[in-house]
C-alpha cells in the first residue's frame, strides 16, 4: 500500500493556487451541507501530483476521515480497465476488434433485434449482422440496462432479473447467458446505448485467456502497474480503509445504502463496475494511459493502441447526443464522442463545461470520476461514495479544474 502524495507546488506545475482553493472550497460546501460525506481530489501535471485534497469523512457515523489511502468502490471506472484487458488480448492476436462475438461466446449466435410492441406482444427480427467486439467496447452492440425504464427491451431485462445487471446469485458466465437471450434494442453499430456490454467483455476475457476475470486483471494489469490495493474485494487488512457507501435522500441528504459485496471474493465478477481502488492506484492507471501504455518501464499496450482506445470511435465522428439512444440525447452529451469505454471531448465549444479537445475519461455510479487531458498533460480524479438522485457536480468540477490551468 502506498498513499498518494503531493509532489510539486501548483505554480510550478502551471496551476493557479487561488483557483484550486476556490475549487476545494466549492466541493467542501457539498460536504458541509450534508450532500457528500467527504471526498478526495487529485490533480497531476506531467505525471507529478500538484494538488491533493482529502476532506470530510469516509464513514460519517464512525467519524472516520477521508485519507489519501481510503478505498473506494469505483463502479463504472472499472470499464476502462476491462477495455485495457481486451486490448491486451487484441495485441497478442488472441482476439480481434472485428471478431463476431459468437466466435468466443456461441450463445450470442443469431441475435434478434426489437421491431415493435411490448411485453407478450413484443416483436423481433433477425439482426442484419453480428455483434462485434468493437461494438461492445463502444456500447453500440444494442444491449441495455434494465433500470432505464425507457424502452420495451429494458422491461424484458427487468423481467429476467436484470434490473441491477445480474440475476440474484448468478456468476458472470450465467449472467451473460441471460443477456444473450434478450433481444437487441437496435442493429449493432447503429446507435450508442450505455449498457451491460462490459460484463460481456469480461466474460470474453475469461474465455479467451482461460483465466477468471479477477486473476487476469491482477496478473496482467494491476500487479504490473503496482496497483496492489485494487481488486474485486477487500482483504481483512484493508477493510478499515473502505469508505461507507451512501445514497442521496429525497431531501438532498445522504444515508448509508448497500452496494456490491466486496468483503470476500464475489461470485459475480463485474467487468462493468466491480472494482475497488484507491487514489494512488488509479493515478497509476491514468498515468499509464496518458503516457501511451507505459509506466515505470512497464509497457502494457502500444502507444497506437492507447491512441485508438482514447479517440472517438463513433461512426462519422458522431457525438453521444446525436448518435445515442433517446435516453442519452441530453445537453450533457453534446461535444462528446466515445472511444473504448471512455468518453472523448471532440468539440469543447459544445460541452457543458470547458475541457481540452481530446480529453477522455469516465465516471462511476457513486459519484467518482477521472479524466485525462493530454494537451495539458493533466490527469484528474475525484473520489466520494454517494449514489445520486439529483446531485450533479461534475460539470462544475470540470469547469473549476479547467479554470485552474495557467498554461
Amino acid at each position: 500500500m502506498a498513499p498518494l502524495r503531493q509532489e510539486v507546488d501548483p505554480d510550478e506545475a502551471g496551476l493557479d493556487a487561488w483557483a484550486l482553493e476556490r475549487l476545494d472550497r466549492r466541493v467542501a460546501d457539498h460536504v458541509d451541507a450534508g450532500r457528500l460525506p467527504g471526498f478526495l481530489l487529485a490533480l497531476s501535471r506531467g505525471g507529478r501530483i500538484a494538488h491533493l485534497t482529502a476532506y470530510g469523512h469516509r464513514d460519517t457515523a464512525a467519524g472516520l476521515p477521508v485519507e489519501t489511502d481510503t478505498l473506494w468502490r469505483i463502479y463504472s471506472m472499472t470499464k476502462p480497465v476491462t477495455a485495457v484487458a481486451v486490448l491486451l488480448l487484441v495485441e497478442e492476436g488472441r482476439l480481434a476488434l472485428d471478431d463476431p462475438l459468437e466466435r468466443h461466446l456461441p450463445v450470442f449466435a443469431e441475435p434478434v433485434v426489437y421491431e415493435g410492441g411490448s411485453g407478450s406482444d413484443l416483436r423481433t427480427r433477425p439482426a442484419a449482422g453480428p455483434i462485434l467486439i468493437r461494438h461492445l467496447l463502444t456500447h453500440t452492440a444494442g444491449l441495455t440496462f434494465g433500470f432505464y425504464h425507457r424502452h420495451p427491451v429494458d422491461a424484458l431485462y427487468r423481467a429476467s432479473g436484470l434490473e441491477y445487471s445480474v440475476p440474484p446469485g448468478a456468476d458472470l458466465a450465467e449472467t451473460v447467458e441471460v443477456y444473450a437471450r434478450m433481444p437487441l434494442q437496435f442493429e449493432p453499430g447503429t446507435q450508442w446505448n450505455y449498457s451491460v456490454a462490459s460484463n460481456v467483455l469480461g466474460r470474453v476475457v475469461e474465455v479467451v485467456s482461460g483465466q477468471a476475470l479477477d486473476v487476469f486483471l491482477t496478473e496482467r494489469i494491476l500487479r504490473p502497474l503496482g496497483m496492489n490495493d485494487t481488486g474485486f474485494h477487500v482483504e481483512p487488512r484493508q477493510a478499515g480503509r473502505l469508505a461507507e457507501l451512501y445514497g442521496e435522500t429525497d431531501d438532498g441528504g445522504i444515508t448509508p445504502v448497500p452496494g456490491l459485496p466486496v468483503h470476500g471474493r464475489p461470485r459475480f465478477l463485474s467487468g462493468s463496475g466491480g472494482l475497488v481502488s484507491c487514489a494512488y492506484d488509479f493515478h497509476r492507471f491514468m498515468e499509464m494511459l496518458r503516457r501511451g501504455g507505459e509506466l515505470d518501464d512497464v509497457r502494457l499496450l502500444s502507444a497506437d493502441t492507447v491512441a485508438l482506445m482514447t479517440r472517438n470511435q463513433l461512426p462519422g465522428d458522431a457525438v453521444l447526443r446525436s448518435f445515442g439512444a433517446p435516453v442519452h440525447q441530453e445537453p450533457g452529451n453534446d461535444g462528446l464522442g466515445f472511444g473504448f469505454n471512455v468518453s472523448v471531448v471532440t468539440d469543447p465549444s459544445r460541452t457543458l463545461s470547458p475541457s481540452g479537445r481530446g480529453t477522455y475519461g469516465w465516471t462511476g455510479a457513486a459519484t467518482t470520476a477521472f479524466w485525462v487531458d493530454p494537451a495539458h498533460e493533466l490527469t484528474v480524479q475525484f473520489m466520494t461514495q454517494v449514489r445520486p438522485k439529483t446531485l450533479k457536480i461534475f460539470p462544475e468540477l470540470r469547469r473549476l479544474v479547467h479554470e485552474a490551468l495557467v498554461d
